[in-house]
């Protein structure tokens, strides 16, 4: 069975929804927050955001006359080391929304489940998903034998 990690996912707008302003807000939480760099790529013809969260995965944002609609909790669970950076994520997202009323959070309890404590919160800005910010803490000797890691080249 081959190993799968996530590369990229594709998230779709109304035509017309992708115009500068839109664009440079996104640039400015995504970028400015998450440490995303952002640009225009063209893709089958038409202008669309990149986001890079690093050198092989990234969202892509485009227009569509039948646009992506998530009125739940659909999210893209992004993984931190620590729950220092959970933290911190949060107080930076807070700082940012108290400038602009569009970003919703939501905040939760820590889930333990015996072995592994999940610290997370959820955010949602401009684009048609949340974004569930975590860290998971394991118990010593429980963490699973294989999981993807980070490694800097």
């Amino acid at each position: 069975m081959p190993s799968l990690r996530f590369n990229h996912m594709e998230l779709t707008f109304s035509p017309g929804t992708l115009d500068e302003m839109c664009r440079h807000d996104v640039a400015s939480f995504y970028g400015g927050l998450f440490g995303w760099d952002t640009s225009d790529v063209e893709v089958v013809g038409q202008r669309c955001q990149y986001l890079r969260v690093d050198a092989g995965q990234f969202l892509l944002l485009a227009e569509s006359p039948k646009p992506m609609q998530s009125p739940g909790y659909d999210h893209l669970g992004l993984l931190c080391e620590t729950r220092a950076e959970v933290d911190d994520l949060l107080g930076r997202v807070k700082e940012f929304q108290a400038g602009d009323d569009r970003v919703r959070i939501k905040e939760y309890e820590d889930l333990n489940t015996g072995n592994v404590t999940v610290h997370a919160f959820y955010v949602k800005y401009l684009l048609p998903i949340f974004f569930d910010v975590q860290c998971m803490e394991w118990k010593d000797g429980t963490a699973p034998a294989e999981r993807w890691q980070y490694l800097p080249a």
